[in-house]
């Protein structure tokens, strides 16, 4: 099981690298309003999973960039932390931190997609 579920990670991985969406093209002022509006947010991920590509994808047309956390990372914790805070280890995950030391943990692909794009 985990060959199969091996190699389709790495056909998932050449699709999305052969079909890359687009950045759009923002001004400065734009990047960096946006980089402001996005910094407290993170995304726990893993490279193949179909789920994180998807919320990838939609990241790049969106002309996003947040802090990626692969949970595979032994070394950073990031699973261990995802599961303490989180209460889960399932991916993708957005971490949003608010005011104060509220942090919220976003779950849902779709919805992480449909939020990033009202952050936008």
């Amino acid at each position: 099981m985990f060959i199969i579920r091996w190699i389709l990670g790495q056909i998932i991985l050449l699709v999305n690298l052969l079909t890359l969406p687009k950045k759009p093209k923002l001004t400065a002022e734009q990047q960096a309003n946006l980089a402001e509006k996005t910094q407290n947010l993170s995304l726990y991920h893993l490279n193949a999973c179909p789920f994180c590509v998807k919320v990838r994808r939609a990241m790049r047309r969106e002309g996003i960039d947040l802090e990626l956390r692969n949970i595979k990372d032994k070394t950073a914790g990031y699973r261990d932390e995802l599961i303490a805070n989180g209460g889960k280890a399932t991916v993708p995950c957005l971490r949003i931190e608010g005011t104060g030391e509220q942090v919220e943990w976003l779950y849902e692909s779709s919805d992480i997609i449909e939020y990033l794009k009202e952050v936008d």
